[in-house]
C-alpha cells in the first residue's frame, strides 16, 4: 500500500490511513519491541536477525517521518542513536493490542480448523 500523505488524506478511510503507517514487513514487529523503551540499531537487528541494516534504517525512517518514533542522537565517539515511541507511537501500539488479540484467536482457530479438517 501506498503511504498516505498530509497533501492526499481527503476522503481517505481513516483504517486505511493506519495501516499506510504500518504496512511492511517488519514495522509492527519495530512497534512492539520500541514498546518495552528505547532501543538502539544493533539492538533492535539482534532482536531480530531476519532484519537487514537497509530494511531497519528504511522502516524506522518512514516511522519518523510519520511520526511515531522518535531518532535521538547523542554526539559521542561513535555516535549514538536511540530511537523510542513517540506519543503518537504509544497510542498507535495500545490501539493495536486488541487486534494481536484478535489475531492470535484467529491463528488457534485456523490451528483447530486444519486438525478437524485431517
Amino acid at each position: 500500500m501506498a503511504r498516505i500523505g498530509l497533501d492526499d488524506h481527503e476522503g481517505i478511510c481513516g483504517v486505511a490511513a493506519a495501516i499506510s503507517v504500518i504496512d511492511g514487513k517488519w514495522k509492527t514487529t519495530l512497534l512492539w519491541l520500541l514498546e518495552s523503551g528505547p532501543h538502539r540499531p544493533g539492538e533492535l537487528r539482534r532482536k531480530v536477525p531476519r532484519l537487514s541494516e537497509k530494511v531497519l534504517t528504511q522502516a524506522l525512517r518512514e516511522m519518523e517521518e510519520d511520526g511515531i518514533v522518535h531518532r535521538e542522537t547523542h554526539d559521542v565517539v561513535p555516535l549514538k542513536t536511540v530511537y523510542s515511541l513517540t506519543e503518537q507511537g504509544l497510542a498507535l501500539s495500545k490501539v493495536l493490542a486488541p487486534l494481536s488479540d484478535w489475531g492470535h484467536g484467529h491463528l488457534d482457530w485456523l490451528a483447530e480448523a486444519r486438525r478437524a479438517a485431517s
